[in-house]
């Protein structure tokens, strides 16, 4: 599903360009000539929603990734137990008790609304969590009878993490990029409903979600459902990429 998404979303050809209105077709049902209905500016909404993938889907696997370099580049360094190390974790703690969205929100909303600042938020967000989890996992991988070897057979530290225990939490690390890549689906989608990220006419999900909200009350459910279907099988694709990745090293 996930790969039909990308597929679609830079390779499908668009009946409608996503940011050309037509004023003629305004609130349209979805019908032939157009699948998924208008919204309230004559934007098709198929279109559109194809269109927001291009952005949405890479946003999301971006900010994973450099949530995963924030994670090994702090991480590792800090599965030891020594004193500082254990300060830092608890520093951690502390950031990590701000509600983190709300941290997002006015980082985006005071330094403009762009890609860059909506990948800033999704590490901030999802960068604690590999931090810890990729400390926990070396922690738990440096008491092991073969780093006692290594040890004694005069292997230099830096050798040691890079040999020995990076290796280890790859298969951790795979699992929890797809559960933050989902993660950051929502939190994509929460900035652009807010109206703090991408700004229109470019489309998003999140943004197409808030401007077709307006019309269920009064009918014109076509123009929220479709961009959130479509956030909703990202996320689930997602999350059963997690499970298919966990069963699979559990098996191991």
């Amino acid at each position: 599903m996930l790969a039909l998404m990308l597929l679609a979303a830079f390779f499908a050809p668009l009946p409608y360009g996503p940011t050309t209105p037509d004023p003629a077709s305004v609130l349209q049902e979805p019908s032939g000539t157009h699948i998924f209905g208008t919204d309230a500016n004559g934007f098709d909404v198929f279109s559109r929603v194809i269109a927001a993938g291009q952005r949405d889907l890479p946003l999301a696997l971006i900010g994973t990734l450099a949530s995963l370099i924030l994670g090994l580049l702090i991480g590792l360094p800090l599965s030891t137990k020594s004193p500082w190390s254990e300060r830092l974790m608890r520093a951690l703690d502390a950031f990590q008790s701000f509600p983190l969205i709300v941290l997002s929100v006015t980082i985006v909303s005071l330094t403009g609304n762009n890609i860059q600042n909506i990948v800033y938020a999704i590490v901030i967000i999802n960068g604690p969590r590999f931090i810890r989890l990729i400390r926990g996992e070396a922690l738990s991988i440096r008491d092991g009878r073969f780093i006692e070897a290594a040890i004694a057979t005069g292997a230099r530290p830096r050798r040691i993490v890079f040999r020995h225990v990076m290796p280890n939490v790859v298969d951790v690390c795979l699992v929890q990029c797809s559960l933050t890549a989902a993660n950051a689906v929502i939190v994509i989608a929460a900035l652009n409903f807010l109206g703090v990220g991408v700004s229109p006419p470019d489309p998003t999900w999140g943004s197409m979600v808030q401007v077709g909200a307006q019309g269920i009350s009064t009918g014109q459910w076509w123009v929220a459902i479709w961009p959130g279907v479509a956030i909703f099988i990202a996320i689930a694709s997602l999350n059963i990429l997690a499970n298919g990745i966990q069963r699979r090293v559990e098996g191991s």
